[in-house]
């Protein structure tokens, strides 16, 4: 179809990373996917929510959010009462991140996960989930001098997200806006680095899909996930 980038069906858009973004928190992440731009902080609280209260756990939660300036048009600011699509992106984001944390190991102490979108093309809540990742390592690292990642906590495992879809009748991974758009099916996919799912979630747009596509598209969604997770390896080395 015309206007579609010149990106082969099994090729990520281009990552970057650049840890400590803001000066005054060293676990804050820029994370580049593309045109689409994410800035992910980690915030460690010494308490727990009421209900973790004595329990000798901890707890990682996310918030999400797309800056005004964004999208085009405008995206009105979230002032009294967050949106059902943005709640539903966060709670993506929370549980997916929670998937890989011994909260035991993590001790009381709560992690707040931010991930605010600067500029959108598609892929905002993979991207936010793949870069929180990284933020997130980096504030138990701070917190916790001795962690690694591994099944000694508190981080078990890495964790990353990527979409995929039917255009056109071809699989193709890692859809930007306009490829979402013009997608008859679209799915995003999360798992953690050693090739465990965590959440898959997809649809047809006014389309099905068959067995050897959704196989394709699974595929795909892991090659691509592993190219991530060495993106974050690299970046945390």
């Amino acid at each position: 179809m015309s206007g579609i980038p010149m990106r082969q069906p099994d090729q990520l858009r281009p990552v970057e990373i650049q840890i400590g973004y803001l000066e005054h928190h060293p676990a804050s992440v820029l994370y580049k996917s593309g045109k689409t731009v994410v800035l992910c902080t980690a915030s460690v609280e010494p308490s727990v929510p009421p209900w973790l209260e004595g329990k000798g756990k901890g707890w990682v939660t996310a918030e999400y959010n797309m800056l005004p300036g964004s999208t085009v048009p405008r995206k009105r600011r979230e002032r009294s009462k967050v949106d059902g699509r943005t709640t539903e992106i966060q709670r993506l984001i929370g549980r997916s991140l929670r998937a890989v944390v011994d909260l035991e190991a993590l001790g009381e102490r709560s992690i707040v996960v931010d991930c605010d979108v600067l500029q959108a093309d598609g892929g905002t809540r993979t991207a936010s989930i793949t870069g929180g990742f990284i933020a997130l390592a980096k504030a138990i690292k701070n917190e916790l001098p001795n962690s690694k990642i591994g099944p000694e906590g508190p981080l078990r495992d890495s964790i990353a997200a990527i979409s995929v879809g039917v255009v056109d009748g071809v699989v193709r991974l890692d859809l930007d806006y306009e490829l979402d758009y013009a997608a008859d099916v679209d799915m995003n996919v999360v798992m953690t680095g050693s090739g465990q799912f965590v959440e898959i979630q997809g649809t047809g747009e006014e389309a099905t899909f068959s067995d050897g596509e959704l196989a394709s598209m699974i595929q795909l969604a892991k090659s691509g996930i592993a190219e991530l997770t060495s993106e974050q390896q690299n970046a945390l080395a």
